[in-house]
């Protein structure tokens, strides 16, 4: 994915489903290094992990 659709998702009120490995998960934001992203498993948990932008999937 590149910077410029995670920011769109980022402002979108929509229910855009994004995965990474497989996962299904929420953008929390995009950071400072335009490289990472912060984001979040969808469901109870709410760990917090930086992953690669260019490993996230747009379903």
């Amino acid at each position: 994915m590149d910077i410029k659709r995670i920011k769109q998702i980022l402002s979108s009120s929509a229910d855009i489903e994004v995965h990474y490995n497989g996962a299904s998960v929420w953008i929390d934001q995009l950071n400072e290094d335009g490289q990472t992203a912060t984001v979040h498993l969808r469901g109870p948990l709410e760990e917090r992990t930086t992953v690669e932008i260019s490993e996230l999937k747009e379903v």
